[in-house]
């Protein structure tokens, strides 16, 4: 029988899962090629012999979207498979319209044929859109958790941008782990604030494979989702958390509206600086949405490490990169951080910008007033670096949720914000938790 020929477009994450869970032992398709957008650098790799499996020998390669209308002409593909997040609606028609216009078929994939179920009870933590606050949300339950006397694994969204043969599962049970992975900054962001807080931390390539090792050490599963993916694993409890500061945003994006209209629970996030509009109009969609879901509404407190160093002062805010570029986020903690602290004013970066930060500014140009902490590498670490100190700056506000002077050296005094879940949802959880018997 003569096989289907496959290309699956991604950005190193959700492709790669869809492919070990449903293609890599199917015997009527044939992956030709995965594609790569969003993350700078991660095209003219190979997916491994060691991960592709005995199908695939030599691997598969990995190419830019960019070549994506020549590869389907070349190999006569038969279906492409959409498998990246956090794109609207829009976009994905977009795409869709392309492909089929090509000739190929255009596929998205659900939770039924990628979805893992675990031995142990597993929660999701997945969101609407990026940088809407599903991490914090996440320690906080495994704080709860572990409170309890519960232990913990955190299994995170796949970022494998390096050697995937040493990325097939990742453990993360202290800092010094970070550098033995060699983890880019856009990876340090996701894991260390977890193993700050006492959570043992799983990532990797293979989530088959990183769920066995996880449920040798927990009683519990926190899936901490990426971006705005749904999970890798069949929840049995599925949180949403919906971001008022975006209103519109959660029916709008894919996958994000999926999340809303398969949770059980929706957060609405960060109600203390959004407007009490926006919260209530939010509110109505949800319950226009998913008529079943509870809605828990919750603040986000920015806490400022040392206010005085920003205070009256000229500063330049630097935010979670992936917020602020492709999660469509003007600003981010830091620059409620500034508002909240009557700085002087804000340092526009952009003409300070070096190399690959002034292309990040280019791609995306709403960004006017921060600066996105980009570090998919050494080189664009080096180009952020740089940018932070040739402005001329009083001082620096590190909005990321890192405290980036661990890997860039700062000329500048720094002060770090930090953010996280108010105990009176943290209240409000722990009684859903006990109800629905984690705890």
């Amino acid at each position: 029988m003569k096989r289907i020929k496959v290309i699956i477009i991604g950005a190193a994450g959700r492709d790669f899962h869809n492919f070990n869970t449903y293609f890599r032992d199917n015997e009527k398709y044939e992956v030709v090629a995965f594609t790569a957008t969003q993350i700078p650098d991660i095209e003219g790799r190979t997916y491994p012999p060691e991960l592709a499996g005995s199908k695939y020998p030599n691997g598969i390669p990995i190419f830019d979207e960019k070549n994506l209308s020549q590869l389907i002409e070349e190999h006569q593909i038969d279906q492409v498979i959409l498998s990246y997040s956090d794109i609207s609606h829009i976009q994905v028609m977009k795409k869709a319209s392309f492909i089929l216009a090509i000739g190929a078929d255009f596929r998205l994939m659900g939770t039924k044929n990628t979805c893992i179920k675990s031995k142990k009870p597993l929660i999701a933590i997945c969101a609407v859109r990026t940088g809407s606050g599903k991490s914090q949300v996440s320690r906080r339950l495994g704080r709860i958790l572990r409170e309890n006397g519960k232990r913990v694994a955190i299994i995170r969204h796949p970022m494998p941008y390096g050697d995937l043969r040493k990325q097939i599962w990742q453990r993360f049970a202290e800092l010094k782990d970070l550098d033995k992975h060699e983890c880019t900054i856009e990876e340090r962001e996701e894991y260390a604030p977890h193993i700050v807080a006492g959570n043992l931390v799983f990532a990797g390539v293979d989530y088959g494979k990183i769920l066995e090792e996880a449920e040798k050490e927990a009683d519990v599963i926190l899936w901490d989702g990426g971006n705005n993916d749904f999970p890798f694993y069949v929840p049995d409890l599925w949180i949403t958390v919906a971001d008022p500061h975006r209103l519109g945003h959660e029916t709008t994006y894919y996958p994000g509206h999926t999340n809303l209209l398969a949770a059980s629970i929706v957060i609405i996030n960060k109600v203390d600086t959004a407007k009490k509009e926006d919260v209530e109009e939010l509110v109505q969609t949800i319950t226009r949405e998913n008529p079943t879901a509870k809605i828990i509404k919750a603040e986000s407190p920015v806490t400022v490490e040392d206010p005085t160093i920003i205070t009256g002062k000229r500063v330049l805010v630097v935010e979670d990169g992936p917020t602020v570029t492709h999660g469509d986020m003007e600003y981010g903690a830091g620059m409620v951080a500034a508002e909240q602290n009557q700085v002087a004013d804000i340092i526009d970066p952009r003409p300070f910008a070096v190399r690959s930060i002034k292309e990040t500014f280019q791609k995306y140009s709403h960004l006017k007033k921060v600066l996105p902490a980009m570090g998919y590498g050494a080189e664009q670490i080096k180009d952020l670096e740089e940018t932070i100190n040739n402005t001329d700056a009083d001082a620096v506000i590190i909005g990321t949720p890192i405290d980036l002077r661990r890997l860039v050296n700062i000329n500048k005094k720094a002060t770090r914000v930090t953010y996280s879940v108010d105990d009176q949802t943290a209240q409000t959880l722990t009684n859903i938790l006990r109800e629905k018997g984690f705890i």
